[in-house]
């Protein structure tokens, strides 16, 4: 399997050396930490994951996901944070982390085609979708957590792309789950048409750029959503913040929003950001979080593997030399080179949206803000 590169910005040897930091953090259980000795989160594990497919290390991507199999609760969904040795640090079934484990296997059988992985996987994944499609509302929105009733942007807008993934392997072992993709439109609908069904939680650039990212927004609105709020969260030459009223760069979120530029076609714009955010690489291929740009002094003093899986995530979707490359830009679903019709409709206004859908700062520095 080729590893990818970024002309001018990153080699396909210093991928290698991102992607062999990650793996050097993870446990002899298949568990991936953000660091050796630090917390787990299950959305930032299988991110971490999906990094080390992307670098060939297709062993130890399968141990992650089989880490989370075996460590899943019997209502489908997994503690918010861990310790060191899957102690479990805060219990909350949070129902993004939940969804990602569909993006993440969908991700590996991209990268694999193995459909036994699948089959082994599979009834981790219903029972995960299963969790999460339990926890929407009425009106198409999903609740963050189970017993919680407050929706997320940036958590739903993941979610979309994790059901539409997850309706993709559900077709693919045989087991429809039509339900998933109703729920996936209903979703859909909410995010583009009403955005006060979710918190505000506007200051953080994840609720700017996730409707994109996740797939719910396409075309011309998700352009313009982009541009909208560019000056805000964009810092030429350093990268994007993490809010919108500090001067502080995160690399995850740069690489996040080149990600979600790609989704758009807008290539140079995406392959710039991961450029501007280089400043936080060691000379070893791992990444620090972010940066104050104030004193120029790193923050949180932590280099974490989902930052590192960022990077390797969006040079891999830059390079789109294979089809997991596209799994963003395809909002997880079908063959290489297609789109969910649900996906490529816009905003409000748009003539075709309705029939098709028919029928914290330090907050997120402790949980990405998902």
């Amino acid at each position: 399997m080729s590893v990818p590169d970024l002309p001018g910005v990153l080699s396909a040897d210093d991928i290698r050396a991102t992607v062999a930091g990650i793996a050097a953090e993870q446990e002899e259980s298949g568990a991936i930490p953000w660091y050796a000795g630090g917390q787990l989160d299950p959305w930032d594990h299988v991110e971490a994951a999906m990094a080390l497919d992307v670098g060939g290390e297709t062993g130890r991507a399968e141990a992650a996901y089989d880490w989370l199999r075996r460590t899943q609760r019997p209502d489908g969904s997994w503690a918010s944070r861990y310790e060191e040795g899957g102690v479990v640090a805060d219990p909350t079934a949070e129902t993004n982390h939940a969804a990602y484990l569909a993006v993440g296997c969908w991700h590996h059988f991209l990268c694999t085609g193995d459909d036994d992985f699948l089959a082994r996987m599979w009834p981790a994944v219903r029972t995960a979708l299963d969790f999460v499609t339990g926890c929407q509302a009425p009106g198409g929105e999903i609740w963050w957590a189970a017993g919680d009733e407050v929706a997320l942007l940036t958590g739903s807008s993941s979610i979309h792309q994790a059901l539409r993934c997850g309706v993709a392997i559900a077709d693919r072992v045989g087991e429809p789950q039509p339900d998933w993709d109703l729920a996936a439109d209903l979703l859909a609908h909410a995010i583009r048409r009403h955005p006060v069904a979710f918190a505000d939680k506007g200051r953080f650039s994840m609720d700017w750029y996730y409707p994109v990212l996740g797939g719910a927004l396409r075309g011309e609105p998700a352009q313009r959503r982009l541009r909208e709020r560019w000056d805000e969260f964009v810092v030429p030459g350093r990268g994007a913040r993490c809010v919108s009223d500090r001067p502080w760069v995160t690399g995850a979120e740069t690489c996040e929003l080149a990600l979600a530029l790609d989704t758009l076609g807008d290539r140079d714009a995406a392959a710039e950001l991961v450029a501007a955010m280089q400043h936080l690489r060691e000379p070893d291929g791992s990444y620090w979080t972010g940066l104050v740009l104030t004193d120029e002094v790193r923050w949180p003093v932590e280099r974490t593997t989902w930052t590192a899986a960022a990077v390797v995530l969006a040079v891999d979707a830059l390079h789109a030399a294979h089809p997991r490359s596209a799994i963003f830009r395809n909002a997880g679903t079908g063959p290489p080179g297609t789109v969910h019709p649900a996906a490529a409709h816009g905003t409000s206004g748009s003539p075709g949206e309705d029939a098709a859908v028919s029928g914290p700062g330090a907050a997120v520095a402790v949980n990405r803000g998902r």
